[in-house]
């Protein structure tokens, strides 16, 4: 199971993560606190119908909407609306400090 592999199998590892913040101490804890989620599942907690980006969207428009909507990623789906990837604040961060040292380079 998915979470059996981030948590190290189901070993007891108190250390395996580092601390969250003061309330949530490992995510061992925060592993317990989800096993009484009472029946609740991922489409009760999910962002319904979330601000995605296509393949060909020009990079500076993805900048754009990270920085309006907040989201720190955004789902990049193709033409038939398929998910193929995501795309971060620091993917564009990156691609943008690429472009710029290429620009200096070329100068």
């Amino acid at each position: 199971m998915a979470l059996d592999s981030i948590s190290g199998g189901g070993r007891a590892e108190n250390n395996m993560f580092p601390e969250v913040d003061s309330t949530w101490k490992t995510f061992n804890e925060v592993q317990k606190l989800l096993s009484k989620t009472n029946g609740q599942v991922v489409g009760d907690v999910m962002t319904p119908a979330p601000v995605v980006v296509r393949e060909t969207t020009n990079l500076e428009d993805a900048a754009r909407i990270l920085l309006e909507t907040k989201y720190r990623r955004l789902p990049v789906v193709d033409a038939k609306g398929k998910l193929v990837g995501i795309i971060t604040r620091g993917n564009v961060v990156r691609a943008a400090l690429q472009i710029k040292r290429e620009s200096e380079r070329d100068a």
